[in-house]
C-alpha cells in the first residue's frame, strides 16, 4: 500500500510491515489530487490539494507522520493495484489508528445538523463510517472538530439507520444480511458497479472490479459470492 507522509507529502510504499497511519474519509469532487498529482508534485491550479494538505495538517497535529487518502494513494492506472484497493479498502479503514470524515460541501455544520451532509448519502462511505475500530473524527469545510462516531451516535443512527449498538461496538456478525443491505439501499454511487463493490467489505467478501460490466451483473456476482460463505437466507427475502 503507499502512504502519504504528513510532513514532505510524499509517498512511499510499504509492502511488508505497515506503520501505523491515519486514514481520510471524504465525499470526492470533480478535481481531485490523483497519485500521480502527487508523484509529480504537480499543485498549481488543483482545488483539492488543499484538502490533502488539511489531512496531513490534521494528522501531523496529532503525531501521526502517514495518512491514506484514497484519491492520492492509489495508483488507479494500474488495474491490478485498483482492484487490490478496492478489495482490502474495509481492512484499510479498521486498520487506520484513526480515522478523519471530511465535510466538505459546508463551512458551518454543527452538531445539530451536519446530518445533511451529502457524505451520508455516498455508497462508500457506509463502510467507512463503520470499519474503522479506532475514533472516528468528523470535521467540518474548516477542519473544526464536530464531534465523534460515537458522541454523534445517536444522529448517525436516525439519519444512516445503521444500529447505535454497531456504532458502539463495530460486531457485524450480529446483523443479517438483509439488514447490511438496507442501510446500502438509497444510497448513491458515481459509478453504477460501485454499488455492488463498496459493499464488499460488510460482507467480507473478494472478487475482482469489472468495470463496464453494469450494476445489475455487479450486484448478481456479489449476491453470488455471499450465499457462497453464507447460510443466512435473507439474503433471499432481501
Amino acid at each position: 500500500m503507499y502512504l502519504l507522509h504528513t510532513t514532505d507529502l510524499t509517498l512511499k510504499g510499504f509492502y511488508g510491515e505497515i506503520p501505523r497511519y491515519a486514514i481520510l474519509s471524504h465525499t470526492w469532487d470533480r478535481e481531485e489530487a490523483t497519485f500521480q498529482d502527487v508523484e509529480n508534485r504537480r499543485k498549481d491550479g488543483l482545488e483539492n490539494w488543499k484538502k490533502v494538505k488539511g489531512a496531513c495538517a490534521r494528522a501531523r497535529r496529532y503525531g501521526w507522520d502517514w495518512i491514506w487518502i484514497d484519491s492520492c494513494c492509489i495508483d488507479k492506472s494500474s488495474s491490478a493495484e485498483l482492484s487490490e484497493n478496492i478489495n482490502s479498502m474495509y481492512r484499510l479503514y479498521a486498520n487506520a489508528i484513526v480515522c478523519y470524515v471530511y465535510l466538505s460541501d459546508d463551512p458551518k455544520y454543527s452538531r445539530s445538523h451536519f446530518q445533511y451532509s451529502k457524505w451520508f448519502t455516498r455508497g462508500w462511505t457506509l463502510q467507512e463510517l463503520i470499519a474503522p475500530t479506532a475514533s472516528v473524527f468528523f470535521l467540518d469545510r474548516s477542519w473544526k472538530e464536530i464531534g465523534t462516531r460515537y458522541s454523534l451516535r445517536n444522529i448517525i443512527s436516525a439519519v444512516t439507520s445503521v444500529p447505535v449498538k454497531l456504532l458502539e461496538d463495530g460486531d457485524l456478525t450480529k446483523y443479517s444480511i438483509a439488514q447490511k443491505m438496507s442501510w446500502a439501499a438509497f444510497r448513491k454511487t458515481t459509478r453504477r458497479e460501485d454499488r455492488a463493490y463498496s459493499l464488499m467489505g460488510l460482507f467480507d467478501i473478494c472478487m475482482p472490479p469489472i468495470y463496464g460490466e453494469g450494476g445489475d451483473k455487479a450486484f448478481m456476482r456479489l449476491q453470488q459470492e455471499i450465499i457462497k460463505t453464507s447460510d443466512d437466507h435473507s439474503i433471499f427475502a432481501w
